[in-house]
């Protein structure tokens, strides 16, 4: 089964960048998109049209932000939207789906560059997501968290570690959520499969940082640790154009 994972930023441009196409092409069975920045109302019947895939919309509230959509193949058991949050649940962050053996859930996780208020709201958000997957673990499931964690856990996943070690993205409070997810049953897949390989899914597009690879990995698969041993690889699609991130994609039998 593949499952890819995209911060599309702005479904409406990336299409016209070539979305779809690269998505038929690589052909996952899940794919998860993030920072929508549209309902599926400001779509034509076209660009809703994604050629024997079902679609999963959770818009936010206010229109021409965030949000998260995810494709399926084979239609999920469960869906569920959201954290049972109202503020977190009116930025249409997060979309849950149920398939045979495990958990999905696609997640746009909160940015924190806008001051201490919306620090503070990302990292009641991991709390949130990680009481919710606490007693999910503790009932028996096994989960797969995707998306744009908004976060570099590690100097090896930033181009620039020591210039950004205050600014959100990296900061110590950030980077602990990411430990304490680790310490509650999640594997960080990728890095556990690839301990010293250097990669990012995120650039700036200010100068130039994408041509000279100045980039953070902030997009991840996290895994339950019962799930680690099925996943057969990782692979950061660094040469996708059409958005600041590019996608991810995670292969497990």
């Amino acid at each position: 089964m593949k499952i890819t994972t995209w911060n599309v930023n702005g479904i409406r441009a990336a299409l016209g960048k070539g979305l779809k196409e690269w998505m038929l092409a690589e052909s996952p069975d899940v794919f998860c998109v993030q920072e929508i920045k549209a309902t599926p109302q400001q779509l034509s019947d076209e660009q809703r049209d994604f050629h024997g895939y079902g679609a999963i919309w959770n818009p936010a509230e206010r229109l021409g932000y965030s949000g998260v959509a995810t494709f399926y193949r084979n239609e999920p058991l469960e869906i569920s939207l959201g954290l049972d949050e109202a503020r977190f649940d009116k930025e249409g962050r997060v979309i849950c789906t149920r398939h045979p053996d495990f958990l999905l859930y696609n997640i746009y996780f909160p940015n924190g560059q806008r001051g201490q208020e919306r620090v503070d709201y990302k990292l009641d958000f991991y709390a949130r997501l990680l009481e919710i997957c606490d007693s999910q673990h503790a009932a028996g499931e096994n989960i797969i968290i995707t998306g744009d964690f908004n976060t570099a856990h590690k100097p090896i996943d930033l181009r620039h570690p020591k210039e950004n070690e205050t600014n959100s993205g990296f900061l110590p409070e950030e980077r602990a959520w990411v430990d304490k997810y680790l310490e509650n049953g999640f594997v960080d897949i990728y890095r556990c499969l690839y301990p010293e390989r250097v990669q990012y899914t995120w650039w700036t597009y200010r100068m130039a940082a994408r041509q000279r690879n100045v980039g953070w990995r902030i997009d991840y698969f996290l895994v339950s640790e019962q799930l680690a041993a099925r996943v057969k690889a990782v692979t950061i699609h660094e040469d996708v154009q059409g958005s600041d991130h590019c996608p991810v994609s995670l292969l497990i039998d």
